[in-house]
């Protein structure tokens, strides 16, 4: 099962004790790590990104659930950072995007306070005690949840709702006055540009999940060709 991994340490060092452990899991076949990063919340509030020793597989995945989890954690100076950083793209900064519920990023948000450090992660796991057990002797807080399948549900409701009311408007302005038809041309318009902006806005969103299926995919393949190596 694909999910979104949060594990929040007291300071540096504790973390990266758990980003090794994090990626010995991943190493022993306990679970799949598809990308991981080190997240540090500053005294101010502000957030960055750190890296361990090993850079990992995250650069492959641009605009992917975890990039804008890292934006969303770190507010506006996390967006900037996280963009700097290459791990956020497209502007992708909704939970839609990140396919988890706005209840796991409070829940996060709360523990991740200043001067604390996280490691987070996109993970394939079938089993948690095994990354439980490992982070919790380290001293991590654990959550994790399931991401959500991509779905275009509430943009088509929203979209048909700015079409009834589009078409309302267009029944009044052909029996308006001169004097009002500008004003009621001039709000068909508007809805007319935020239909095609959600719109787009589903469509960058299909690409966008289509585009890191592919990448997990091709991650996956290449740790097993590296397992098939060394047998």
């Amino acid at each position: 099962m694909d999910r979104m991994l949060v594990v929040v340490f007291d300071n540096e060092s504790k973390a990266y004790e758990g980003k090794k452990a994090l990626l010995r899991l991943d190493a022993e076949g306990s679970i799949g790590v598809y990308a991981y990063a080190v997240l540090a919340k500053h005294a101010d509030g502000t957030v960055s990104v750190k890296q361990g020793d090993e850079p990992g597989p995250i650069g492959t995945l641009v605009g992917t659930s975890l990039g804008s989890l890292i934006g969303l954690l770190g507010g506006p100076a996390g967006l900037a950072i996280g963009a700097t950083a290459g791990f956020v793209g497209g502007g992708f900064f909704d939970l839609d995007n990140v396919r988890i519920g706005e209840d796991f990023l409070d829940d996060v948000t709360k523990t991740l306070t200043p001067n604390k450090v996280a490691v987070v992660a996109e993970i394939d796991e079938d089993w948690t005690t095994p990354l439980d057990t490992r982070m919790e002797a380290i001293g991590g807080s654990v959550f994790r949840r399931a991401l959500s399948e991509v779905t275009d549900a509430a943009d088509q409701k929203e979209v048909a709702a700015m079409k009834a009311d589009v078409a309302q408007l267009k029944a009044e302005h052909a029996k308006a006055h001169a004097d009002r038809k500008g004003k009621l041309l001039d709000k068909i318009n508007q809805l007319d540009s935020k239909i095609q902006a959600r719109l787009q806005k589903a469509k960058d969103r299909r690409l966008a999940a289509e585009r890191q299926a592919q990448a997990k995919a091709e991650i996956l393949q290449e740790k097993a060709a590296a397992a098939k190596a060394k047998l």
